[in-house]
């Protein structure tokens, strides 16, 4: 309690205070003077980052470092975790205590119903706690313990780094490289996101800071930006989403295969039939394409898509002869794809967007009426009546 007193006042000497009352969240920071577009709100030296090369079992972590790599490149941070959390002379539990058994998570990860994306993260952390965190448990008994760091603790700090960790932007020139492993960072995880934020997080080589990037009247709470991120990739990954209109960065997903199926519904003799077949075989094409409040996101992968789909069979032969584009249209720009140029595409590839988007909004269902998303959306604008809703449930209608 006195290292959480003195955060307390040395955060009202700075402007600000984390407070539960009038923030959008359990959890917030609050203005207490006005800030100016460009002041610091607050400091943290890298000495006080929170992540593999910060802690206590540092030199067997980067010793090892060769056999912990994973996909996602988080299981070195996790490993100091599991000590760091579990260790009595820890130097971090003084904030690693905020969080008591994290049952304050709630996260999609732990929910009894939950999206694909999150069954695939489940699998993803069973398979590195079984290949990689188990043998090397396993080859440091002194430090880990099998029956202390379990799977179960395991996957819950999964969820504490998804939701409360922080990735340093990757330099231009290290583009190709893997990109750098999460940290936590104490005070900064405390401020809420929103897609209009008016804070965020700069790295500099000694410290991070937390700036003001538009003026903050006393009172207002300051928003810190996780990324530009759609609602379903804020639900995924931190069990929330901003509320219906609000998410300037939200998007709309028309599966590929839905395009096929359009395509397909227009065919009319076998031998149309037999000219799409191959040309969707030789798209394989899976995922979605995007679409944002300005138009297509994903606008290379849709215009290969229609090109494809709209070739006559000569010139599908003649792609066929030449394996693949001629060289002038692999160099080609995409085309715009936004909303003002939507309308001044060619009128079959119009067709096949309109059609694949109509296709996707119908498969959309609501399980309890079946009146789909009109139902949805009058239920989002009925305020009393959403607000009656859990957490959950309002999260999982917008």
């Amino acid at each position: 309690m006195r290292l959480i007193e003195v955060m307390r006042k040395k955060l009202e000497e700075l402007g600000v205070c984390v407070s539960k009352e009038g923030t959008v969240a359990e959890y917030g920071m609050l203005a207490l003077d006005d800030m100016e577009e460009g002041e610091v709100v607050f400091t943290i030296p890298r000495s006080a980052l929170l992540h593999q090369e910060t802690t206590t079992v540092s030199v067997v972590l980067e010793k090892e470092r060769s056999s912990l790599e994973s996909s996602s490149g988080w299981v070195p941070l996790l490993l100091a975790l599991l000590y760091e959390y579990t260790s009595s002379q820890s130097h971090w539990k003084p904030y690693l205590s905020l969080w008591t058994d994290f049952k304050t998570l709630d996260h999609p990860m732990f929910w009894s119903c939950i999206p694909e994306a999150v069954d695939t993260d489940l699998a993803n952390i069973q398979r590195d706690d079984t290949d990689l965190v188990l043998p090397f448990i396993a080859k440091h008994p002194d430090l880990w313990n099998p029956d202390t760091h379990t799977l179960e603790l395991y996957t819950k700090l999964v969820a504490f780094v998804m939701a409360y960790s922080f990735q340093e932007p990757e330099e231009e020139e290290d583009k190709e490289k893997a990109p750098n492993p999460p940290m936590m960072v104490p005070m900064a995880d405390m401020l809420n996101h929103v897609s209009n934020h008016n804070a965020i997080l700069e790295f500099t080589p000694d410290s991070l800071k937390m700036v003001c990037v538009r003026p903050i009247l006393k009172g207002e709470e300051v928003f810190n930006t996780y990324g530009q991120r759609a609602n379903w990739q804020l639900l995924h990954m931190y069990g929330f989403t901003e509320p219906y209109r609000s998410n300037g960065n939200d998007t709309a997903d028309v599966p590929v295969a839905n395009l096929y199926k359009v395509a397909m519904q227009a065919v009319q003799s076998d031998s149309e039939w037999q000219l799409m077949e191959e040309q969707c075989q030789m798209m394989r094409e899976k995922g979605s394409f995007i679409f944002g409040k300005q138009g297509c996101l994903t606008d290379t992968e849709l215009q290969t898509a229609l090109k494809m789909m709209c070739m006559s069979k000569e010139e599908f032969s003649e792609f066929k002869d030449n394996e693949g584009w001629e060289e002038d249209e692999e160099d080609e720009n995409p085309l715009p794809f936004s909303n003002e140029d939507l309308p001044g595409l060619k009128a079959s590839w119009k067709r096949l967007i309109h059609e694949a988007a109509r296709l996707t909004v119908r498969s959309y269902r609501d399980v309890e009426g079946g009146q789909g998303v009109k139902s949805d959306q009058a239920l989002m604008e009925d305020k009393a009546a959403f607000e009656g809703l859990g957490s959950r449930k309002q999260n999982a209608n917008v």
